[in-house]
């Protein structure tokens, strides 16, 4: 029964036109949830970058600031004594 209901509407040349049309249709809409998803994955990642970059530049920061801070007291007396600490 079922068969003979799908052998009429794939003998219908509208049922036809109708079932191409649909199934271009859902392939389309398919596509577009896709290429949104993957823009949401792309938005995701290039936050995830920029946030990596801000904590690696803060890191560089505080690396650089320790080298470059007294290595014992009597250097910390003359840093302060010269006014260039």
């Amino acid at each position: 029964m079922i068969a003979t209901l799908l052998t009429r509407f794939a003998a219908s040349p509208w049922m036809r036109a109708t079932l191409r049309y649909g199934a271009t249709a859902l392939a389309v809409l398919l596509f577009l949830l896709a290429l949104r998803r993957s823009g949401e994955r792309t938005g995701r990642l290039s936050e995830r970058y920029e946030t990596t970059e801000k904590i690696n530049d803060a890191q560089r920061r505080m690396l650089e600031a320790a080298a470059r801070r007294p290595r014992n007291r009597d250097e910390l007396a003359e840093r302060l004594r010269d006014g260039r600490f």
